[in-house]
């Protein structure tokens, strides 16, 4: 393997050093031919003095004989060298226009000859340099897994997607790429021969195709740049062997048509992993739904239970307090009352679950913070519908995270789940995590929220400061020296939520 792409190197060196020489040569001839242009200009420019000289003489000549002129051969002498002096001038002037004309069309066309020379040097030089890039990406290593081919799956996949633009496009680019290899427009070949010619374009054809069906089956948002390099490398390699076959080539227009399939094809496996994230989200909310729904009856149950056994109480206290004596009564009668405010508070505990479980989208839009464990100026913004939403802030601060939430705010929403995506979309430009927006982390301040819940007319209360206590009770037991620093700890400031 060493020796082969050893050996490519050197050829490969071998055709731009040539290519170089042509176009030195060329260079040299322009030049030449740009001296013999400047020659003819001052010959041109030293005839015309002459001329000028020539005529100076005539005329200073012919004002030597002007106290003659009343002599009419010497008038007509002057005037016949007069009209010889203007014929021979204009003559000369002929002639070197003439030979101007000649020299400059000479040049031009062969300065157009060597910028075309020069042309087919670039095309060349650059073809080489892509298979030179081709072979290196082929020695080298894409740094990925090979996968078969799989011709039918993106066909599949704009099937599974056409009701959406991105799955037309795609089915578009598919068909534009078939209709090209369908009229014999995705490749070319010099053979005059037609059965040389076609099996040499199937060759290419073959190659080409096998290449980037085996890439198009490996896209994905993330190593789309990649793997349209790899189709732009395949395109070189397959020309650059497919020149032995009387320059067997595929057309740049065929190229960028599978370049075109590649880009929506990846932009509807975007469509497709948001869509399977967006069934994630209603999947949770209806998981987070269903234990509401349960926590609400079964609190509604505890309430019904305890209201009866209160009833019990007071039906049995006011019997007391009939046959108390006058000394007793007054002892009766603070008991009564106090279950009577129990009993009020059981009542209205009981309704406000009872209307919290028919309308299941009521909850709490939380803000809490942890800068223990992620630092100052990182928020999280979710939602719960827990009778007592506390017990989701608990929730958060288990055994994955060093140290509990804080809440800085706590919303009752009747439409909790609009609310929480409201915020969300304000702050998507501040979301800490852009792979995976479940998360709920921004990087933002608590003013900041309270400025766009403020313009989304929600009323809550906001605490700014973080009270954080066991972060900085373990601070200021390190400050005393009582156990060392780890790392973790020097850097809790600086660390973001995954």
């Amino acid at each position: 393997m060493d020796g082969i792409a050893a050996f490519l190197v050197w050829f490969l060196g071998a055709a731009m050093a040539a290519s170089l020489l042509n176009s030195l040569r060329q260079a040299k001839r322009i030049r030449e031919l740009r001296s013999d242009w400047n020659q003819s200009q001052h010959k041109w420019l030293a005839y015309q003095q002459h001329v000028t000289w020539e005529m100076g003489q005539l005329k200073a000549e012919l004002d030597t004989l002007a106290p003659y002129r009343q002599v009419r051969d010497a008038d007509a002498e002057a005037r016949r060298l007069r009209e010889e002096a203007w014929h021979y001038q204009q003559s000369t002037i002929a002639r070197a226009n003439h030979d101007a004309d000649g020299i400059r069309s000479g040049a031009v066309a062969e300065r157009d000859a060597a910028r075309r020379e020069l042309g087919t040097i670039r095309e060349q030089t650059e073809m080489l340099r892509g298979t030179a890039q081709a072979i290196r990406n082929a020695i080298a290593g894409y740094g990925d897994e090979y996968l078969l081919p799989a011709e039918g799956l993106l066909d599949e996949m704009a099937e599974e997607y056409a009701h959406t633009d991105p799955g037309q496009q795609l089915k578009a680019a598919r068909a534009a790429s078939r209709q090209m290899l369908k009229n014999k427009l995705a490749a070319d070949c010099d053979y005059s021969e037609p059965t040389r010619r076609e099996m040499a374009i199937r060759f290419v054809m073959q190659a080409f195709n096998g290449e980037v069906d085996a890439i198009l089956a490996r896209a994905k948002q993330e190593n789309w740049g990649k793997l349209a390099q790899q189709i732009r490398d395949a395109f070189h390699s397959v020309n650059h062997h497919g020149s032995a076959f009387r320059n067997a080539r595929i057309r740049t227009e065929y190229l960028e048509a599978r370049l075109n399939e590649l880009r929506w094809c990846v932009v509807v496996h975007e469509l497709k992993l948001r869509e399977r994230e967006e069934q994630r989200r209603i999947q949770a909310q209806m998981r987070e739904e269903e234990r509401a729904r349960r926590e609400y009856e079964k609190t509604i149950k505890a309430a019904e239970k305890e209201e009866r056994t209160l009833q019990e109480a007071l039906a049995k206290a006011r019997l007391e307090l009939e046959a108390a004596t006058a000394e007793q009564q007054a002892q009766f009668q603070a008991k009564l009352e106090a279950l009577q405010a129990k009993l009020a508070d059981a009542e209205a505990k009981h309704q406000r679950a009872q209307s919290m479980a028919e309308l299941t989208r009521r909850g709490h839009v939380y803000v809490a913070s942890n800068i223990g464990s992620f630092g100052e100026g990182v928020l999280k913004i979710g939602m719960t519908r827990r009778l007592d939403p506390m017990d989701r802030i608990k929730e958060l601060g288990d055994a994955s995270v060093p140290f509990d939430f804080d809440v800085h705010a706590m919303i009752y929403s009747d439409d909790a789940p609009a609310l929480e995506r409201e915020l969300h979309r304000r702050f998507q430009g501040e979301q800490v995590n852009l792979v995976n927006p479940r998360k709920e982390f921004f990087a933002t301040q608590i003013a900041r929220v309270r400025q766009v819940a403020e313009e989304l007319g929600v009323q809550a209360t906001f605490t700014a400061r973080a009270e954080a206590r066991e972060y900085r009770e373990t601070l200021a037991i390190r400050a005393r020296g009582r156990v060392g620093s780890p790392t973790s700890l020097s850097v809790a400031a600086e660390t973001a939520p995954a």
